[in-house]
Order: structure tokens, then sequence, then C-alpha cells
């Protein structure tokens, strides 16, 4: 009978889990057809699994997945997968932080994360299917590098392979990893752990392993200490087996003694093995997973104990010693506490399993109630967003009501006023045709009065014709004592507090120009609108500007000279009549967007400047030079008549005082002033100043009024024009279409006008004035200040505003209007102390006869 020596070490991993329990007779009839094998193969040692970390992108992390299947040595492979979660989220084509979206939006992307995460493991499983992939591994961490220390912290990882860069940056020389999670996990994970670098399907770096033997391991699958494997083979050594224990327990165990190789010298199979083989098979059976089926008895260390009875102690179990009993009985014990345990760890495994199912069907209706709801909120938004619009469309329509509800009131109201105002227009009809016969009979009377009043004029009239022969002769006497001298000036004279008060105290919304004498204001001054001209300290003129622009309008009248209402010589302002449409450089540019002028109005605005030269320069015993002639000095009212003004640099020149060539008065300055592009050039040169450089300048202003350009290089332009026959081209379109013969002759006239030499320019009155009064005539353009069809004939200003016919001695008063002197004499000895046009007080003396007035009507007579 053979004596136990020593008893097999107990294999120091059980994982009832992973190793399904099985009959004990099973297990010991699989032990001994293991041990029955002759002779022993050395078993290789296997771990249970290699976990390769794998990341989003499949086609990146597929040269580490061929590298670790190639070198699995047929351990298990395990998906190992962290999943970050996405920072910012997408919405409304943009991304947001997690901090600033609402709950719901978050969980709901985070279930997409999570599908799209099982998908990308579900794909990973396929590509690795036919190597036996059972499980799968993941955790969700901000951190990639810290997600993977702590699954291996957790799960007890022995072997990983992991990438070590990208395979674009591979290269031969690459001996460690270079990505910044590889070179984290290299240096975070636990000693235990072995770790291969793979870059481009080539092993770049690995890692050893510490192992401090098994039983120093870190947290088993189980999660339960074992304390039963550290029992030594001394401590099994002192157990005594019972034959009949084992007989009754294991019916099959004489099959296990063939397992001997040399039953008479009593060796052990145990003993054919070495201490290293030992434990190498040990640890085989408890690692491998083809095998769990076959030795699960055996892992207890019941082959081993079988091994060492001979066959014959079937027989003679008698002879077994009491300590040989007494270990089986032990062993049958262990048997049954093992059986039970592997039981219990079986139903643990299958209760783990149904509720994974349970959970993984839990969140599978969860991701689908999860849509639902989405949807339901979806379609709770759009339900909501149509009543906001039915709401809307609905308050809308009230509104609407409400306004056809007031639109009907207010009609009804109407309605019901005019039917009173149409009952009160019958009553007034009525009294009117009661009016109607009364007037009738008035007319009557009033006609055989008129017929009364008629003989009375005539014999009126009779009386006239002999007084204005007497004081005709009366002026005749008086004219050569007042023939050498200026009329006295005539016009208002104001305060400042009314010039102040007028403008509001200068009020800058009153503001409508400025110039070299500085600002224009628009007024209101004893219940006039006009138009005040105060000076500013940055003013390029002075007091005797100021005196010459009085001097000169207070004595003239001209329908196109601007009216000079008054002055306030304490602070050197101007008050003239007011006109509206501004001045004719204004509506050449077409300010404040301004009606361009029509080319009839252009030529009539011609012809009336035309007009306004001659009565200056044929006044006498003074010819007057203006001297600044320029569109911004050629005022518009209301009907577009031009007003000439600023006559602030104009000089008088005496009939006596003639030019070098004796032709014309003339005047000399050493500083020549005005406006440089419309200047006389031989003013420019010689600083003499005539009548013919007024000539000049208004042939500059009738190219601007022609072509609309600007005046400076102008004469030139057209000359080009004129020569190349292409005049056409210059003509401004805004002013409609030009009459070419017209454009054409006008525009000769303005280029003799513009003669570089003034001996060469023509004569205005018996010259260009012919030239635009048949011009006039032939575009059709009215007559020169018509006022109705029956007047057509008759300019306005020739009219007497007291007897309304032509005046044959008119007289300028101190209002500054003109009148016949009979007519103001009899206005005034009347009993009227105001003047007829203007209402205010007006002296009986002080009438100066307008002798340029009355030539030109006595002119218009002869010609008509």
């Amino acid at each position: 009978m053979a004596v136990v020596s020593s008893l097999p070490l107990i294999p120091q991993e059980i994982n009832p889990i992973r190793y399904p329990g099985t009959e004990i007779s099973e297990m010991m009839a699989s032990g001994s057809e293991i041990m029955e094998e002759s002779p022993p193969r050395p078993v290789q040692v296997v771990e249970e699994k290699m976990y390769i970390a794998v990341g989003k992108d499949i086609k990146e992390s597929t040269s580490v997945l061929v590298w670790a299947l190639r070198n699995a040595g047929g351990r298990k492979i395990c998906i190992l997968h962290v999943h970050e979660p996405a920072q910012r989220i997408p919405m409304m084509g943009t991304k947001f932080p997690v901090s600033q979206l609402e709950v719901h939006h978050v969980r709901a992307y985070r279930e997409v994360e999570r599908e799209e995460m099982n998908k990308l493991l579900r794909d990973y499983k396929t590509k690795c299917s036919r190597a036996g992939v059972v499980d799968e591994l993941h955790i969700e961490m901000n951190s990639i590098e810290k997600g993977i220390v702590e699954l291996i912290n957790q799960h007890g990882i022995r072997k990983l392979v992991m990438g070590a860069a990208a395979d674009k940056h591979y290269s031969r020389k690459m001996v460690e990893p270079k990505s910044k999670k590889a070179r984290y996990v290299r240096q975070q994970a636990p000693m235990f752990c072995h770790i291969w670098f793979i870059c481009k399907g080539q092993l770049v770096h690995t890692r050893e392993g510490r192992s401090e033997g098994l039983s120093a391991s870190p947290n088993s699958e189980t999660g339960q200490p074992r304390n039963w494997r550290s029992q030594s083979a001394a401590e099994l050594s002192q157990l005594t087996i019972d034959p009949h224990k084992l007989t009754s327990s294991c019916p099959n165990m004489h099959r296990v003694s063939t397992f001997s190789s040399d039953d008479s010298r009593g060796e052990t199979p145990r003993s054919s093995l070495g201490a290293e083989e030992s434990s190498v098979y040990s640890d085989d059976i408890s690692r491998s997973p083809s095998r769990t089926s076959r030795t699960s008895c055996s892992s207890v260390d019941m082959p081993d104990v079988l091994a060492l009875i001979p066959v014959s102690s079937k027989e003679d179990h008698h002879q077994f010693p009491p300590i040989v009993l007494q270990e089986g009985r032990m062993n049958d014990e262990l048997y049954y506490q093992l059986e039970q345990s592997m039981a219990e760890a079986e139903t643990s495994r299958r209760e783990a399993f149904d509720e994974s199912m349970r959970r993984r069907k839990a969140e599978k209706d969860a991701i689908d109630a999860i849509r639902r709801a989405k949807a339901s909120e979806n379609l709770c938004a759009e339900e909501l967003r149509q009543r906001k619009e039915v709401e809307e469309a609905l308050a809308r329509g009230k509104i609407e009501l409400e306004q056809r509800k007031q639109q009907v009131g207010e009609v009804t109201e109407e309605l019901r006023i005019a039917l009173e105002h149409k009952s009160s227009l019958e009553s007034q009809i009525a009294n009117s045709e009661q009016m109607v016969k009364d007037l009738e009979q008035k007319m009557f009377s009033a006609v055989e009065l008129l017929q009364k009043y008629k003989k009375e004029r005539d014999e009126l009239q009779k009386e006239r014709d002999n007084a204005l022969k007497e004081a005709e002769e009366l002026r005749r006497e008086k004219a050569g004592a007042t023939a050498n001298r200026l009329a006295p000036e005539f016009f208002s004279e104001f305060s400042f507090s009314e010039i102040v008060e007028a403008t509001s105290n200068f009020d800058l919304s009153l503001k409508i120009g400025e110039g070299g004498y500085g600002n224009i204001y628009k007024g209101q001054l004893r219940h006039t609108q006009v138009a005040i001209k105060m000076p500013n300290s940055n003013s390029m003129q002075g007091p005797s500007e100021f005196q010459q622009e009085v001097t000169v309008l207070s004595k003239l009248r001209h329908p196109n000279l601007v009216t000079l209402i008054g002055a306030c010589p304490e602070f050197f302002t101007l008050v003239y009549e007011y006109l509206p449409n501004g001045s004719l450089e204004d509506r050449l540019c077409c300010k404040d967007n301004s009606p361009p002028l029509s080319w009839q109005t252009r030529i009539r605005i011609a012809t009336e400047l035309c007009s306004v030269l001659i009565f200056l320069h044929s006044c006498n015993p003074y010819s007057i030079v203006h001297g600044d002639l320029k569109p911004a000095n050629i005022l518009l009212d209301s009907n577009y008549v031009s007003k000439l003004s600023d006559f602030g640099i104009s000089r008088m020149l005496c009939q006596k005082q003639f030019s070098s060539n004796n032709t014309t008065p003339s005047w000399i300055t050493e500083t020549p002033k005005g406006t440089f592009t419309y200047m006389d050039p031989e003013f420019l040169a010689t600083g003499e100043i005539t009548p013919k450089s007024d000539v000049y300048s208004f042939g500059i202003i009738l190219l601007r009024l022609l072509t609309g350009r600007p005046a400076l290089g102008i004469a030139k332009e057209v000359k080009y024009a004129l020569d190349k026959g292409n005049l056409k081209n210059l003509l401004d379109p805004t002013a409609g279409d030009w009459p070419f013969v017209q454009a054409q002759q006008l525009a000769h006239t303005a280029m003799r006008c513009c003669e570089m030499n003034r001996q060469s320019r023509p004569d205005l009155a018996s010259d260009v004035w012919r030239v635009l009064e048949r011009m006039r005539v032939s575009c059709g353009v009215p007559p020169l200040l018509m006022n109705s069809e029956e007047d057509c004939q008759i300019p306005p200003y020739f009219i007497c505003p007291i007897f309304q016919e032509i005046m044959q001695d008119p007289h300028v008063a101190a209002d500054g209007y003109t009148y016949e002197l009979e007519a103001l004499k009899g206005w005034l000895d009347g009993g009227h102390n105001t003047s007829p046009m203007t209402n205010l007080k007006l002296p009986h003396c002080n009438l100066v006869p307008n002798r340029a007035l009355r030539s030109a009507i006595q002119e218009w007579l002869q010609q008509r």
C-alpha cells in the first residue's frame, strides 16, 4: 500500500462565474481521463484575456486590433473603450457649452452618444468575431487616459494592447509611445499590468508587468478574498484519507490507478512530474477556459490524491490507515462545499445575466421613451406655434373688426353731419335767391350811379391832364438842380432789437445761406417776411461794402433787382425782400433735390439778367458795374423770376471817366475783388473795371445755363465742342430737349461775351438783347414778367400801384416803391399817411424821380 508523501498545491484561481460547476462524478471521470494520458504533455500557460484599447476611429484602431489578434496566443480578446462625453453640443448650426443648455437637451444628446458608442463597439466585435471575442468593457469619463487607468484598476487587467501614436506619426526609429494618452497610461497604470504599445501594426514599446505572485494580484473578478488558496501542501499533508469515503464518493477511482507508471516501486504520478511541472499543470487547469468542464474536480486536488492510491487498494481498503480514511471524509466535505459554491456561483451568474438583460431592455425602453418624449415635445411645440399663430390671427381679426366698427360709426356721424349741412344749405339757397333779387335791384341803381361817376371821372381826367402838364413843367425846372447829384437814400431803419426778434435771436434753423458779407436769415419783420443779411466777425466785407449796397439799392428799382427794404446802420445789417427759391446756383446744382430748371426757364432768366444789366449800365449820371456777377448772387422768387443782388463791391462810374480806349467808363483799383472763375481777365491783369467786365461774367453764366457744368474751364470746353461739332453732347440733359439751333446760337453769343479782349465783346443793349429777345419769342417763352391775358404786353413794373395804369412820371417814395407822381400826391393829400404797399408810415416829402424807369417806359412805348 502506497503512502501519501505529499499533496498537490490547491490552484490559486477559481472563478465560479467564468467556470460553471458540474457534477463531481463527471469531474472525477474527466480528471481520470486526463491523468491516464501517458506520457503527460507539458501544458502552456495562457492568460485569461487580452484587453485591446480602441478609440472612436475604427480605421485608426485597425492596426492595433490586427496586431493583438495575431499575437493573442489563444487568449480571449476583450474590447476596452473609454467614452468621452462631448462638452459642447451642436444645436441650430453651432455648438453650445453643456452648462448653457437645459437638462433634457443634454440628456437626450448623451443618449445619442451612447447609442453611437454601442454601435461602434458592435462594429469592433463584428471585425473580431472570428477570433472569438465574447466581451466588451467600457467606461464614461472626461479623460480617455484616466478612464483606461481606472478600468485597469477596477478589473485587475494584466494584459493590455493600445496605440502608441497615430499611424501617420509612425517611423522606424520610434522606440516609445508619443501620444499623451499612451505616455500617461504607461506612467500611471498599475505595475501588475503588462502593456504593449502599437503603431501602424508594429510593436513600438512594451511595459513589462511586475507580478509578486498570483496571490498578490489586485481585485479578483469575483471581488471576494481567497484565503483558502494560500493553504500550503504541508497543511494538507496532515489530512487522513478514508478509503470508504473515497470509494463511495468517487466510484471511478480505480480508473485513476492506471495513471501510475510503476506500482511495484510505489512511485506516485506526482513523483514523475517535477515541482515546476506540477505548478504549471495546476495553473493551466485553473486558467484554461477550454478545459474547465473536464478539470473542475481536479482543481480541488482530488486527482493528485487518487493518483497516490494503487489499484489493489480497491479490494484491500480495510488496510488503509486511519489517517487516510479521515482525509477522505474531509475531502467529501470539501467536494460538497465546492459543489454548493459552484452551484451558487452559477445561480448568481444566471441572475446577473438576467439582471443585465433586464437592464438593457430597460435602457432600450428608456431610450425609446426619450425619443417619444422628444417627438412629443416637438409636436407640442408645433401645436403651440400653430396655436400662437391662430391666436395672433384672431387678435388681428378682432382689431380689424373694431376698426370696421369705428369706421362705421365715423361714416354714420359724417352722414348725419352731411344731412344737417344739406338742410342748412337748402335754407341758405333760399336766402340767397332772395338776396339775388335784392341785389339785382341794387345793381340797377349802381349802374345808374356808375354812369354818373364816369361823367365825373372824365371831368377829373381833364383836370388831371392839366395838372400833369403843370407838374412836368415844374419837374423840368427842378431837373437842372438835381442833375449832378445823387438822389437821397430811401429805406427804413430798424433797431437791432427788431432784428434780433425777427430772427429769433439768430436761430440757426432760420439760417438760409451765407456769403462773403455774412450769414443770411429768414425772418418776420413788421408783419413782413424778409431776408436779413447779418455780418459776422470773419466777414470779408465791412462798412464800405454796407454803404455801397445801401447807396445802390436804395436809389434803384427794377423788376430784376432785389428790393432793399431797410437796414440797421448800427450793426451794418441789411433787410431784403424774401425770395423762396434761393439762388440760381442752388437750382443749377439741384440743391435739396429741387427739380431742375427747364431750358425755357433758363432762356427767360438769361433775358431777365441781360435786361437788368442794361438798366444798371445805362443809369445817369453814374453807370453801375456789379463787379461780382455769378449764379450765387442771382436769386429766384416763387415764380422763378430772377433778382440780382449783392452790390457790396459794385462800382458807380461817372460818364466822364472813360477807360484807356476812351469808349466806356472805367474804375481802376489796386486789389481786384470778386469770384475768380467769373472775373474779367483784363480786370485781373490791369485792375481796370468797366461795364464790359460784367459782360464777361454774363457770358460764363450763359454757358452754365446751357451746359450745367462748373464755371472753371467751361469756355474752353464749349469752344472745343463748337469746333468739333459735338455741342449737343455738352448740353445739360436735365433741362429737357434743347432746340439745337437756339442752343447753338446761345453758345456762340456766350463765347463772344467771354472773349479775352474786352473790345471784342458785344454790347448788351444793341446786340445781345436782340438775340435773346428773338430766342425767347421763337422758343415760345412767355413775355417778360407778364401778369395776365389783359396785360400780356405791359410789364408789371410799368404799372402804377395806385392808378393801375402805365406811369408817365414815375417817382420813388420812401417805402421803396415807384408810383405815378400825381397818384401818390393824391393818395397823401387824401388823408393817407401810410404806404399803399407796406402799410408803414409814409412821409409826404422826399419823392425822387425814377428816370431810368421813365426811359424804359418811353422806349417800350416807342417799340410798340
